[in-house]
């Protein structure tokens, strides 16, 4: 399975963002992190991150197999995206991302990125 970005026409096996894809037509939400917005971002700088942290996350996804592992407590978020963390070999991709500064840990709540 090979992950590009989403575009409007293509809603298979995407990248949306830094923290939302599609797999196999179904819309996942990286359960443990944060991204920037790229859809809707409060300033270029949210954008710039944003878009660096999408990139990131095509390459990580694309570097191997990785497991879709639930949630504890809730399968599905306010907006029916499927919850998951993204892990390969027990450790968990959102955590890359964070340790890059390219994400933050989700805490329950959004922090602004500007």
């Amino acid at each position: 399975m090979k992950f590009e970005k989403c575009t409007n026409g293509q809603r298979i096996t995407c990248v949306v963002d830094g923290d939302t894809l599609w797999i196999d037509g179904t819309k996942v939400r990286v359960a443990d992190i944060d991204g920037p917005e790229i859809s809707d971002p409060k300033c270029g700088s949210e954008l710039a991150l944003g878009n660096r942290a999408t990139e990131r996350l095509i390459k990580l996804v694309n570097q191997g197999p990785f497991e879709l592992q639930a949630w504890p407590g809730r399968d599905k978020d306010r907006y029916g995206r499927t919850l998951r963390i993204l892990a390969r070999d027990g450790h968990s991709l959102g955590d890359i991302l964070v340790s890059e500064g390219l994400a933050r840990t989700w805490t329950g709540r959004r922090e602004p990125w500007c």
